[in-house]
């Protein structure tokens, strides 16, 4: 509701008109989707900035 009425700023009765298609393609979703990173380059990055002293990935030394 708050995409349709505050972002897209569309008055009530336009809002509650349109099919859910009609609300996904205004809200995007027929763009294409953005490149993803390849797997090569997030390890090269994971090998530059390792992380330290979070063996668990809960935050803790």
């Amino acid at each position: 509701m708050h995409t349709g009425l505050c972002l897209l700023r569309l008055p009530p009765h336009a809002f509650w008109a349109l099919t859910p298609f009609e609300f996904f393609i205004m809200t995007g979703g027929l763009k294409p989707a953005a490149d993803r990173l390849p797997r090569a380059e997030l390890d090269r990055l994971m090998d530059a900035y390792p992380d330290k002293g979070d063996e668990d990935g809960c935050g803790r030394e």
